[in-house]
Protein backbone atom coordinates (compact mmCIF):
# COMPACT_ATOMS: atom_id res chain seq x y z
CA UNK A 1 0.00 0.00 0.00
CA UNK A 2 3.02 2.45 0.23
CA UNK A 3 4.67 5.00 2.65
CA UNK A 4 1.66 7.13 3.02
CA UNK A 5 -1.23 4.80 3.27
CA UNK A 6 -3.40 5.41 6.36
CA UNK A 7 -4.48 1.98 7.01
CA UNK A 8 -2.53 -0.73 7.75
CA UNK A 9 -4.96 -3.75 7.31
CA UNK A 10 -7.58 -4.45 4.43
CA UNK A 11 -10.83 -3.05 5.24
CA UNK A 12 -14.19 -5.02 5.31
CA UNK A 13 -15.49 -6.08 1.90
CA UNK A 14 -16.85 -3.32 -0.31
CA UNK A 15 -20.64 -3.50 -1.42
CA UNK A 16 -21.06 -4.59 -4.55
CA UNK A 17 -23.59 -1.85 -5.79
CA UNK A 18 -25.16 1.44 -4.30
CA UNK A 19 -28.37 2.31 -5.87
CA UNK A 20 -28.46 6.29 -6.05
CA UNK A 21 -31.18 9.03 -7.28
CA UNK A 22 -28.76 10.50 -9.85
CA UNK A 23 -25.75 12.32 -9.89
CA UNK A 24 -25.24 15.10 -7.50
CA UNK A 25 -24.95 18.09 -9.68
CA UNK A 26 -28.76 16.83 -11.80
CA UNK A 27 -29.74 17.12 -8.04
CA UNK A 28 -28.76 20.20 -7.31
CA UNK A 29 -29.85 22.00 -10.07
CA UNK A 30 -33.37 20.92 -9.30
CA UNK A 31 -32.92 23.45 -6.66
CA UNK A 32 -30.48 25.88 -7.19
CA UNK A 33 -31.07 28.66 -10.70
CA UNK A 34 -27.82 30.07 -12.40
CA UNK A 35 -28.06 33.94 -11.13
CA UNK A 36 -25.53 34.61 -14.31
CA UNK A 37 -24.12 37.56 -12.69
CA UNK A 38 -27.79 39.02 -11.93
CA UNK A 39 -26.93 42.98 -10.93
CA UNK A 40 -29.14 43.68 -7.19
CA UNK A 41 -29.36 45.54 -4.15
CA UNK A 42 -29.68 43.51 -1.07
CA UNK A 43 -30.16 44.98 2.32
CA UNK A 44 -28.60 43.54 5.78
CA UNK A 45 -26.46 43.48 8.77
CA UNK A 46 -22.91 42.18 8.59
CA UNK A 47 -22.94 39.48 11.08
CA UNK A 48 -18.72 38.37 10.41
CA UNK A 49 -16.20 39.70 8.27
CA UNK A 50 -12.85 38.17 7.25
CA UNK A 51 -10.19 38.81 5.19
CA UNK A 52 -9.19 37.77 2.07
CA UNK A 53 -5.90 38.19 -0.33
CA UNK A 54 -8.00 40.69 -2.23
CA UNK A 55 -11.14 41.71 -0.39
CA UNK A 56 -13.15 40.56 2.53
CA UNK A 57 -15.39 37.59 3.03
CA UNK A 58 -19.00 38.58 4.93
CA UNK A 59 -21.76 36.97 6.13
CA UNK A 60 -24.65 39.36 5.61
CA UNK A 61 -27.73 38.26 8.04
CA UNK A 62 -31.71 39.80 7.49
CA UNK A 63 -34.28 39.89 10.32
CA UNK A 64 -35.08 36.27 9.46
CA UNK A 65 -31.92 34.86 10.11
CA UNK A 66 -31.65 33.94 6.65
CA UNK A 67 -27.39 34.76 5.68
CA UNK A 68 -25.91 35.68 2.05
CA UNK A 69 -22.43 35.77 1.60
CA UNK A 70 -21.10 38.20 0.32
CA UNK A 71 -17.59 39.26 -1.60
CA UNK A 72 -16.65 42.49 -1.71
CA UNK A 73 -13.34 45.09 -1.40
CA UNK A 74 -14.85 47.33 0.95
CA UNK A 75 -14.30 47.01 4.42
CA UNK A 76 -17.55 47.09 6.20
CA UNK A 77 -17.88 46.94 9.82
CA UNK A 78 -19.55 44.15 11.87
CA UNK A 79 -23.27 44.92 13.20
CA UNK A 80 -23.88 47.57 10.90
CA UNK A 81 -26.83 47.52 8.33
CA UNK A 82 -26.07 47.98 4.79
CA UNK A 83 -27.36 48.05 1.30
CA UNK A 84 -25.05 46.34 -0.88
CA UNK A 85 -24.63 46.45 -4.62
CA UNK A 86 -23.14 43.53 -7.07
CA UNK A 87 -23.42 40.51 -9.03
CA UNK A 88 -25.06 37.35 -7.72
CA UNK A 89 -22.71 33.93 -8.23
CA UNK A 90 -22.49 30.84 -7.07
CA UNK A 91 -19.50 30.54 -4.42
CA UNK A 92 -18.59 27.18 -2.87
CA UNK A 93 -22.22 25.63 -3.14
CA UNK A 94 -23.44 29.11 -2.00
CA UNK A 95 -25.65 31.85 -3.76
CA UNK A 96 -23.31 35.29 -2.95
CA UNK A 97 -22.72 38.63 -3.77
CA UNK A 98 -19.85 39.40 -5.65
CA UNK A 99 -17.93 43.02 -6.13
CA UNK A 100 -20.55 44.21 -3.70
CA UNK A 101 -20.54 48.13 -2.74
CA UNK A 102 -22.14 50.21 -0.58
CA UNK A 103 -25.08 52.23 -2.28
CA UNK A 104 -28.36 54.63 -0.72
CA UNK A 105 -30.63 53.09 -2.62
CA UNK A 106 -32.83 50.46 -0.45
CA UNK A 107 -32.37 46.79 -1.16
CA UNK A 108 -34.20 43.67 -1.14
CA UNK A 109 -34.15 41.09 2.09
CA UNK A 110 -31.72 38.26 1.43
CA UNK A 111 -34.91 35.77 1.44
CA UNK A 112 -36.64 38.12 -1.49
CA UNK A 113 -33.23 37.58 -3.48
CA UNK A 114 -33.12 33.52 -2.23
CA UNK A 115 -37.02 32.83 -3.13
CA UNK A 116 -36.34 32.55 -7.04
CA UNK A 117 -32.36 31.04 -6.66
CA UNK A 118 -32.29 28.90 -3.91
CA UNK A 119 -35.78 26.92 -3.94
CA UNK A 120 -37.20 25.16 -1.32
CA UNK A 121 -35.92 21.28 -1.17
CA UNK A 122 -39.31 20.41 0.81
CA UNK A 123 -37.07 17.73 2.79
CA UNK A 124 -36.97 15.38 -0.45
CA UNK A 125 -35.58 12.11 0.23
CA UNK A 126 -32.47 11.27 -1.57
CA UNK A 127 -30.12 8.95 -2.05
CA UNK A 128 -26.47 9.82 -3.21
CA UNK A 129 -23.12 8.49 -3.09
CA UNK A 130 -19.03 10.62 -3.78
CA UNK A 131 -16.03 10.91 -2.64
CA UNK A 132 -15.82 12.78 0.65
CA UNK A 133 -13.38 15.87 0.11
CA UNK A 134 -14.04 17.65 4.08
CA UNK A 135 -14.90 16.91 6.95
CA UNK A 136 -15.30 19.12 10.59
CA UNK A 137 -16.48 17.56 13.84
CA UNK A 138 -18.81 19.64 16.32
CA UNK A 139 -19.37 17.27 19.16
CA UNK A 140 -22.45 15.38 18.21
CA UNK A 141 -23.01 16.90 14.37
CA UNK A 142 -20.62 16.34 11.90
CA UNK A 143 -20.55 18.22 8.62
CA UNK A 144 -19.12 17.27 5.41
CA UNK A 145 -18.99 17.60 1.57
CA UNK A 146 -19.56 14.47 -0.82
CA UNK A 147 -18.18 15.09 -4.31
CA UNK A 148 -18.54 13.48 -8.12
CA UNK A 149 -17.91 14.50 -11.37
CA UNK A 150 -20.97 17.19 -11.30
CA UNK A 151 -20.30 18.76 -8.50
CA UNK A 152 -20.89 18.47 -4.30
CA UNK A 153 -22.91 18.71 -1.43
CA UNK A 154 -22.91 19.32 1.75
CA UNK A 155 -23.96 16.12 4.26
CA UNK A 156 -24.75 16.81 7.86
CA UNK A 157 -24.42 13.61 10.49
CA UNK A 158 -26.40 14.48 13.48
CA UNK A 159 -26.00 12.02 16.45
CA UNK A 160 -29.68 11.82 17.48
CA UNK A 161 -30.81 11.37 14.01
CA UNK A 162 -28.19 8.59 12.91
CA UNK A 163 -28.43 6.98 16.25
CA UNK A 164 -25.47 6.58 19.11
CA UNK A 165 -23.96 3.19 17.27
CA UNK A 166 -23.88 4.14 13.53
CA UNK A 167 -22.64 7.82 14.54
CA UNK A 168 -19.92 6.36 16.55
CA UNK A 169 -19.10 3.81 13.66
CA UNK A 170 -19.18 6.97 11.03
CA UNK A 171 -16.81 8.72 13.81
CA UNK A 172 -14.09 5.74 13.96
CA UNK A 173 -14.50 4.39 10.26
CA UNK A 174 -14.54 6.94 7.75
CA UNK A 175 -11.96 9.27 6.33
CA UNK A 176 -11.57 12.57 3.60
CA UNK A 177 -11.07 10.70 0.50
CA UNK A 178 -13.24 7.54 1.38
CA UNK A 179 -16.37 6.76 -1.08
CA UNK A 180 -19.97 7.22 0.34
CA UNK A 181 -23.04 6.58 -0.20
CA UNK A 182 -25.70 8.37 2.17
CA UNK A 183 -29.57 9.26 1.80
CA UNK A 184 -31.39 11.03 4.18
CA UNK A 185 -33.28 14.56 3.70
CA UNK A 186 -32.72 17.78 1.61
CA UNK A 187 -33.04 20.68 3.44
CA UNK A 188 -31.02 24.42 3.30
CA UNK A 189 -28.78 25.80 6.49
CA UNK A 190 -29.71 29.18 6.75
CA UNK A 191 -26.47 30.05 4.64
CA UNK A 192 -28.68 28.41 2.36
CA UNK A 193 -26.66 26.06 1.40
CA UNK A 194 -28.12 22.55 0.16
CA UNK A 195 -27.51 19.81 2.43
CA UNK A 196 -28.28 16.77 2.66
CA UNK A 197 -29.37 15.60 6.89
CA UNK A 198 -28.04 11.55 6.62
CA UNK A 199 -30.45 8.88 8.21
CA UNK A 200 -28.29 5.97 6.71
CA UNK A 201 -24.78 5.82 5.29
CA UNK A 202 -22.41 3.01 4.03
CA UNK A 203 -18.95 3.37 3.25
CA UNK A 204 -18.17 1.88 -0.41
CA UNK A 205 -14.64 2.18 -0.96
CA UNK A 206 -11.63 3.00 1.91
CA UNK A 207 -9.02 5.93 0.95
CA UNK A 208 -5.93 4.70 1.89
CA UNK A 209 -3.40 7.76 1.16
CA UNK A 210 -4.03 11.34 1.81
CA UNK A 211 -5.88 13.04 -0.29
CA UNK A 212 -3.99 16.86 -1.81
CA UNK A 213 -4.19 19.37 1.16
CA UNK A 214 -7.79 20.87 1.05
CA UNK A 215 -7.19 24.51 0.49
CA UNK A 216 -4.69 24.96 -2.30
CA UNK A 217 -5.33 21.57 -4.23
CA UNK A 218 -3.11 20.02 -6.45
CA UNK A 219 -0.55 22.04 -8.09
CA UNK A 220 2.60 20.10 -8.86
CA UNK A 221 1.75 19.60 -12.55
CA UNK A 222 4.12 16.41 -12.82
CA UNK A 223 1.72 14.77 -10.44
CA UNK A 224 -1.17 16.04 -11.84
CA UNK A 225 -0.48 14.71 -15.19
CA UNK A 226 1.14 11.57 -14.03
CA UNK A 227 -1.59 10.59 -11.25
CA UNK A 228 -4.59 12.59 -13.21
CA UNK A 229 -6.68 10.72 -11.11
CA UNK A 230 -5.62 12.91 -8.28
CA UNK A 231 -5.91 15.98 -10.16
CA UNK A 232 -9.47 15.71 -10.82
CA UNK A 233 -10.59 14.72 -7.43
CA UNK A 234 -8.33 17.85 -6.27
CA UNK A 235 -9.40 20.21 -8.90
CA UNK A 236 -12.83 21.38 -10.17
CA UNK A 237 -11.04 22.98 -12.76
CA UNK A 238 -9.38 20.13 -14.06
CA UNK A 239 -12.81 18.42 -14.46
CA UNK A 240 -14.82 21.27 -15.57
CA UNK A 241 -11.86 21.09 -18.88
CA UNK A 242 -12.66 17.62 -19.85
CA UNK A 243 -16.59 17.98 -19.27
CA UNK A 244 -16.07 20.56 -21.75
CA UNK A 245 -14.30 18.45 -23.97
CA UNK A 246 -16.99 16.29 -24.21
CA UNK A 247 -19.49 18.60 -24.70
CA UNK A 248 -17.46 19.89 -27.63
CA UNK A 249 -17.23 16.51 -29.51
CA UNK A 250 -21.02 15.73 -28.45
CA UNK A 251 -21.58 18.92 -30.70
CA UNK A 252 -19.43 18.24 -33.23
CA UNK A 253 -20.96 14.74 -34.36
CA UNK A 254 -24.27 16.33 -33.72
CA UNK A 255 -23.05 19.58 -36.23
CA UNK A 256 -21.77 17.10 -38.96
CA UNK A 257 -24.74 14.45 -38.53
CA UNK A 258 -27.15 17.42 -38.75
CA UNK A 259 -25.79 18.26 -42.39
CA UNK A 260 -25.94 14.65 -43.77
CA UNK A 261 -22.40 13.27 -42.51
CA UNK A 262 -22.14 9.68 -41.56
CA UNK A 263 -19.26 8.76 -39.07
CA UNK A 264 -17.03 5.75 -40.32
CA UNK A 265 -13.85 4.02 -38.86
CA UNK A 266 -11.15 3.48 -41.29
CA UNK A 267 -7.99 1.28 -39.79
CA UNK A 268 -5.19 2.48 -37.23
CA UNK A 269 -3.01 0.19 -38.36
CA UNK A 270 -2.19 0.66 -41.93
CA UNK A 271 0.37 -0.93 -44.21
CA UNK A 272 1.35 2.59 -45.77
CA UNK A 273 2.28 5.87 -43.64
CA UNK A 274 0.46 8.65 -45.85
CA UNK A 275 -2.31 11.43 -45.49
CA UNK A 276 -0.30 13.83 -43.98
CA UNK A 277 3.66 14.50 -43.26
CA UNK A 278 4.89 12.91 -40.22
CA UNK A 279 7.16 10.82 -38.84
CA UNK A 280 5.11 7.45 -38.17
CA UNK A 281 5.10 4.85 -35.15
CA UNK A 282 5.85 1.20 -36.12
CA UNK A 283 5.15 -1.72 -35.23
CA UNK A 284 5.03 -5.68 -36.68
CA UNK A 285 2.36 -7.99 -36.98
CA UNK A 286 3.76 -11.50 -36.45
CA UNK A 287 1.31 -13.29 -38.94
CA UNK A 288 0.83 -10.98 -41.35
CA UNK A 289 4.39 -10.96 -41.14
CA UNK A 290 5.00 -7.12 -42.32
CA UNK A 291 5.47 -3.80 -40.82
CA UNK A 292 2.06 -1.67 -39.79
CA UNK A 293 2.31 1.75 -39.39
CA UNK A 294 0.19 3.57 -36.62
CA UNK A 295 -2.08 6.36 -38.61
CA UNK A 296 -0.91 9.41 -39.03
CA UNK A 297 -3.81 10.55 -41.00
CA UNK A 298 -7.23 8.96 -41.99
CA UNK A 299 -7.48 10.61 -45.54
CA UNK A 300 -6.36 8.17 -47.69
CA UNK A 301 -9.53 6.01 -46.44
CA UNK A 302 -11.71 8.45 -46.09
CA UNK A 303 -11.56 9.41 -50.05
CA UNK A 304 -11.34 6.11 -51.05
CA UNK A 305 -15.19 6.00 -49.63
CA UNK A 306 -16.05 9.24 -51.48
CA UNK A 307 -14.69 7.17 -54.53
CA UNK A 308 -17.15 4.42 -53.50
CA UNK A 309 -20.74 7.11 -53.53
CA UNK A 310 -20.36 7.60 -49.63
CA UNK A 311 -20.75 11.86 -50.44
CA UNK A 312 -20.07 12.95 -46.86
CA UNK A 313 -18.13 11.18 -44.25
CA UNK A 314 -16.17 12.12 -40.96
CA UNK A 315 -14.03 10.21 -38.83
CA UNK A 316 -13.88 11.32 -35.15
CA UNK A 317 -10.29 9.81 -34.09
CA UNK A 318 -6.71 9.39 -32.69
CA UNK A 319 -3.55 10.18 -34.96
CA UNK A 320 -0.01 8.98 -34.04
CA UNK A 321 3.15 10.96 -34.87
CA UNK A 322 6.43 10.34 -33.71
CA UNK A 323 7.66 13.91 -33.19
CA UNK A 324 8.36 16.02 -30.37
CA UNK A 325 6.21 16.69 -27.45
CA UNK A 326 5.57 20.54 -26.48
CA UNK A 327 2.96 23.06 -25.48
CA UNK A 328 1.04 22.04 -28.84
CA UNK A 329 2.18 18.92 -29.51
CA UNK A 330 1.35 15.08 -28.10
CA UNK A 331 2.34 11.99 -29.82
CA UNK A 332 -1.36 10.71 -30.06
CA UNK A 333 -3.74 13.38 -30.89
CA UNK A 334 -7.52 13.92 -31.48
CA UNK A 335 -8.77 15.00 -35.11
CA UNK A 336 -12.17 15.01 -36.56
CA UNK A 337 -11.51 14.89 -40.61
CA UNK A 338 -14.82 15.13 -42.94
CA UNK A 339 -14.99 15.28 -46.65
CA UNK A 340 -17.38 16.56 -49.07
CA UNK A 341 -18.04 15.84 -52.40
CA UNK A 342 -18.78 18.69 -55.47
CA UNK A 343 -17.57 20.65 -52.45
CA UNK A 344 -13.78 23.31 -52.86
CA UNK A 345 -11.92 24.62 -50.47
CA UNK A 346 -13.89 27.98 -50.29
CA UNK A 347 -17.35 25.84 -49.41
CA UNK A 348 -15.53 24.52 -46.62
CA UNK A 349 -14.28 28.25 -45.25
CA UNK A 350 -18.21 28.69 -45.11
CA UNK A 351 -19.06 25.74 -43.33
CA UNK A 352 -15.94 26.22 -41.13
CA UNK A 353 -17.51 29.19 -39.95
CA UNK A 354 -20.55 28.22 -38.72
CA UNK A 355 -19.16 25.39 -37.32
CA UNK A 356 -17.26 27.00 -35.08
CA UNK A 357 -20.29 29.81 -34.37
CA UNK A 358 -22.21 26.83 -33.76
CA UNK A 359 -19.83 25.18 -31.28
CA UNK A 360 -19.83 29.06 -29.16
CA UNK A 361 -23.33 29.40 -29.53
CA UNK A 362 -23.82 26.30 -27.57
CA UNK A 363 -20.79 26.16 -25.35
CA UNK A 364 -20.35 29.46 -24.39
CA UNK A 365 -23.31 31.47 -25.59
CA UNK A 366 -21.30 34.19 -26.86
CA UNK A 367 -19.21 34.20 -30.38
CA UNK A 368 -16.45 36.83 -28.37
CA UNK A 369 -14.43 34.85 -26.06
CA UNK A 370 -11.29 35.87 -24.14
CA UNK A 371 -8.08 33.67 -24.36
CA UNK A 372 -4.75 34.23 -22.15
CA UNK A 373 -6.01 37.88 -21.97
CA UNK A 374 -6.78 38.48 -25.28
CA UNK A 375 -10.05 38.61 -26.86
CA UNK A 376 -10.83 36.44 -29.92
CA UNK A 377 -14.10 37.47 -32.08
CA UNK A 378 -15.35 34.49 -33.78
CA UNK A 379 -18.64 36.49 -35.20
CA UNK A 380 -18.25 35.58 -39.40
CA UNK A 381 -16.71 35.98 -41.62
CA UNK A 382 -13.36 35.51 -40.35
CA UNK A 383 -10.18 37.32 -41.73
CA UNK A 384 -8.52 36.28 -44.74
CA UNK A 385 -4.92 36.44 -45.85
CA UNK A 386 -2.64 34.87 -48.31
CA UNK A 387 0.14 32.79 -47.71
CA UNK A 388 2.61 34.36 -50.03
CA UNK A 389 1.48 38.19 -48.99
CA UNK A 390 2.10 37.12 -45.41
CA UNK A 391 5.87 36.34 -45.93
CA UNK A 392 6.18 39.68 -47.97
CA UNK A 393 5.38 41.62 -45.45
CA UNK A 394 7.59 39.80 -43.33
CA UNK A 395 10.75 39.92 -45.66
CA UNK A 396 9.87 41.95 -48.41
CA UNK A 397 10.22 38.69 -50.95
CA UNK A 398 7.78 37.36 -53.16
CA UNK A 399 6.74 34.52 -54.01
CA UNK A 400 9.48 33.70 -56.71
CA UNK A 401 12.17 33.98 -54.05
CA UNK A 402 10.34 31.72 -51.88
CA UNK A 403 10.15 28.76 -54.61
CA UNK A 404 12.93 29.47 -56.87
CA UNK A 405 15.89 30.78 -54.86
CA UNK A 406 16.44 27.87 -52.93
CA UNK A 407 20.04 29.16 -51.48
CA UNK A 408 18.76 32.39 -50.74
CA UNK A 409 15.90 31.19 -48.50
CA UNK A 410 18.63 28.45 -47.23
CA UNK A 411 20.44 31.30 -45.79
CA UNK A 412 17.31 33.35 -44.63
CA UNK A 413 16.65 30.37 -42.39
CA UNK A 414 20.35 30.14 -41.42
CA UNK A 415 19.80 34.02 -40.12
CA UNK A 416 16.45 33.33 -38.69
CA UNK A 417 18.28 30.60 -36.49
CA UNK A 418 16.29 27.96 -37.76
CA UNK A 419 18.08 24.43 -36.56
CA UNK A 420 19.79 22.30 -38.87
CA UNK A 421 18.50 25.04 -41.90
CA UNK A 422 21.94 24.00 -43.85
CA UNK A 423 19.96 20.29 -44.13
CA UNK A 424 16.58 21.29 -44.52
CA UNK A 425 14.43 20.49 -47.69
CA UNK A 426 13.44 23.24 -50.11
CA UNK A 427 9.79 22.55 -48.69
CA UNK A 428 10.41 22.23 -45.20
CA UNK A 429 12.71 25.41 -45.44
CA UNK A 430 9.51 27.71 -46.64
CA UNK A 431 7.59 25.99 -43.70
CA UNK A 432 9.83 26.61 -40.95
CA UNK A 433 10.41 30.01 -42.25
CA UNK A 434 6.28 30.62 -42.16
CA UNK A 435 6.51 29.27 -39.00
CA UNK A 436 8.78 31.17 -37.26
CA UNK A 437 8.08 34.41 -39.03
CA UNK A 438 3.94 34.38 -39.48
CA UNK A 439 2.35 32.26 -36.96
CA UNK A 440 2.56 33.35 -33.45
CA UNK A 441 1.31 36.73 -34.82
CA UNK A 442 -2.01 34.99 -36.57
CA UNK A 443 -4.13 35.95 -33.71
CA UNK A 444 -7.76 35.49 -35.57
CA UNK A 445 -9.60 33.45 -36.45
CA UNK A 446 -8.06 33.87 -39.59
CA UNK A 447 -8.05 31.65 -42.79
CA UNK A 448 -4.27 31.37 -44.57
CA UNK A 449 -5.25 30.70 -48.03
CA UNK A 450 -3.51 29.65 -51.11
CA UNK A 451 -0.45 27.43 -50.44
CA UNK A 452 2.66 26.51 -51.96
CA UNK A 453 2.32 23.21 -54.23
CA UNK A 454 5.39 21.89 -52.72
CA UNK A 455 4.14 21.80 -49.16
CA UNK A 456 0.70 20.14 -50.22
CA UNK A 457 1.31 16.85 -51.91
CA UNK A 458 -2.60 15.48 -51.90
CA UNK A 459 -4.14 19.23 -52.67
CA UNK A 460 -5.35 20.11 -56.02
CA UNK A 461 -3.39 22.65 -58.00
CA UNK A 462 -4.87 26.06 -58.33
CA UNK A 463 -7.22 26.97 -60.54
CA UNK A 464 -5.45 30.31 -60.69
CA UNK A 465 -1.68 29.90 -60.37
CA UNK A 466 -0.13 26.25 -61.04
CA UNK A 467 2.70 27.01 -58.26
CA UNK A 468 0.25 27.05 -55.29
CA UNK A 469 -3.01 24.57 -54.39
CA UNK A 470 -6.30 25.33 -53.66
CA UNK A 471 -5.38 25.14 -49.45
CA UNK A 472 -6.50 27.06 -46.40
CA UNK A 473 -5.42 26.42 -42.31
CA UNK A 474 -7.59 28.04 -39.75
CA UNK A 475 -5.07 29.92 -37.41
CA UNK A 476 -6.82 31.13 -33.61
CA UNK A 477 -4.38 32.33 -30.70
CA UNK A 478 -1.29 31.61 -33.07
CA UNK A 479 -2.41 27.84 -33.50
CA UNK A 480 -2.82 25.46 -36.73
CA UNK A 481 -6.83 24.45 -35.75
CA UNK A 482 -7.89 23.40 -38.81
CA UNK A 483 -6.06 22.01 -42.35
CA UNK A 484 -7.98 22.04 -45.39
CA UNK A 485 -7.99 21.76 -49.46
CA UNK A 486 -10.01 20.92 -52.57
CA UNK A 487 -8.68 17.42 -53.04
CA UNK A 488 -6.61 16.40 -55.74
CA UNK A 489 -8.45 13.83 -57.15
CA UNK A 490 -6.54 13.62 -60.65
CA UNK A 491 -4.54 10.22 -60.61
CA UNK A 492 -1.69 10.99 -62.97
CA UNK A 493 -1.20 13.73 -61.01
CA UNK A 494 -0.93 12.42 -57.70
CA UNK A 495 0.97 10.24 -58.63
CA UNK A 496 3.64 12.55 -59.57
CA UNK A 497 3.47 13.82 -56.15
CA UNK A 498 4.17 11.29 -54.56
CA UNK A 499 7.03 10.44 -56.31
CA UNK A 500 8.35 14.10 -55.35
CA UNK A 501 7.80 12.70 -51.78
CA UNK A 502 10.21 9.91 -52.25
CA UNK A 503 12.59 12.01 -53.45
CA UNK A 504 12.23 14.27 -50.44
CA UNK A 505 12.31 11.12 -48.36
CA UNK A 506 15.43 10.33 -49.79
CA UNK A 507 16.88 13.81 -48.78
CA UNK A 508 16.44 12.93 -45.45
CA UNK A 509 12.95 14.34 -44.90
CA UNK A 510 11.75 11.40 -42.13
CA UNK A 511 7.77 13.45 -42.78
CA UNK A 512 7.63 12.66 -46.33
CA UNK A 513 4.22 10.61 -47.64
CA UNK A 514 5.07 7.21 -48.95
CA UNK A 515 3.80 6.01 -52.65
CA UNK A 516 0.33 4.74 -51.91
CA UNK A 517 -0.73 2.90 -54.98
CA UNK A 518 -3.87 1.45 -54.28
CA UNK A 519 -5.01 4.89 -52.98
CA UNK A 520 -3.87 5.99 -56.93
CA UNK A 521 -5.88 3.00 -58.25
CA UNK A 522 -8.75 4.24 -56.49
CA UNK A 523 -8.70 7.94 -58.10
CA UNK A 524 -7.97 5.85 -61.57
CA UNK A 525 -11.91 4.66 -60.77
CA UNK A 526 -12.80 8.63 -60.64
CA UNK A 527 -13.00 10.59 -57.61
CA UNK A 528 -15.55 13.55 -58.15
CA UNK A 529 -14.63 17.28 -57.20
CA UNK A 530 -14.52 16.88 -52.79
CA UNK A 531 -13.20 19.55 -50.69
CA UNK A 532 -11.80 17.89 -47.08
CA UNK A 533 -11.09 19.33 -43.71
CA UNK A 534 -9.38 18.24 -40.32
CA UNK A 535 -9.32 20.26 -37.39
CA UNK A 536 -7.60 19.38 -34.21
CA UNK A 537 -10.07 18.56 -30.90
CA UNK A 538 -7.26 19.16 -28.23
CA UNK A 539 -6.05 22.61 -29.67
CA UNK A 540 -9.99 23.25 -30.01
CA UNK A 541 -10.02 22.61 -26.51
CA UNK A 542 -7.27 24.50 -25.29
CA UNK A 543 -8.82 27.77 -26.63
CA UNK A 544 -12.07 26.96 -25.32
CA UNK A 545 -10.56 26.43 -21.91
CA UNK A 546 -7.85 29.27 -22.12
CA UNK A 547 -5.14 26.88 -20.87
CA UNK A 548 -1.64 26.96 -22.95
CA UNK A 549 -0.80 23.55 -22.92
CA UNK A 550 -2.32 20.58 -24.62
CA UNK A 551 -1.53 18.84 -21.58
CA UNK A 552 -3.86 20.29 -20.01
CA UNK A 553 -7.14 19.05 -22.55
CA UNK A 554 -5.47 15.15 -23.04
CA UNK A 555 -6.77 13.36 -19.79
CA UNK A 556 -3.40 10.97 -20.23
CA UNK A 557 -0.49 13.18 -21.94
CA UNK A 558 2.42 11.35 -22.88
CA UNK A 559 4.93 11.86 -20.39
CA UNK A 560 8.89 10.54 -19.92
CA UNK A 561 9.60 7.21 -17.81
CA UNK A 562 10.43 7.91 -13.95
Amino acid sequence: MGENSRVQKKPEVYPYKYDVTGDIGAIKSQYEVDPKGQEVTVRGEVKRVSKLEDGYFVRLSDEQGLELVVLTREELLQGKEYNLRGRLIRYEGKLALEDAIPVDEEGKSIGEVKEFYDKDPQFREVKLAGRLVSLRSMGKAIFGHIQDYSGKIQVYIKKDVLGDEKFSIFEETVDVGDILGVEGKLFRTKTGELTIEVQDFMLLAKCLHPLPEKWHGLKDVEVRYRQRYLDLISNPEARSIFILRSKIVSLLRRFLDERGFIEVETPILQPIASGANAKPFITYHNYLEQNLYLRIAPELYLKRLIVGGFNRVYELGKNFRNEGVDTTHNPEFTMVEFYCAYWDYKDLMKFTEELFTYILDNIVGSRAITYRGRELDFNPPFKVYRYFDLLKEKTGKDKDFFLRDVEGLRKLAIDLGIPKAEKLTHAKLIDKVFDVLVEDELWGPVFVVDFPKILSPLAKTHREDPDLVERFELFIAGKEIANAYTELNDPFEQRERFLEQLKEKEMGDEEAMQMDEDFVTALEYGMPPTAGEGIGIDRLVMILADVDSIREVILFPALRSK
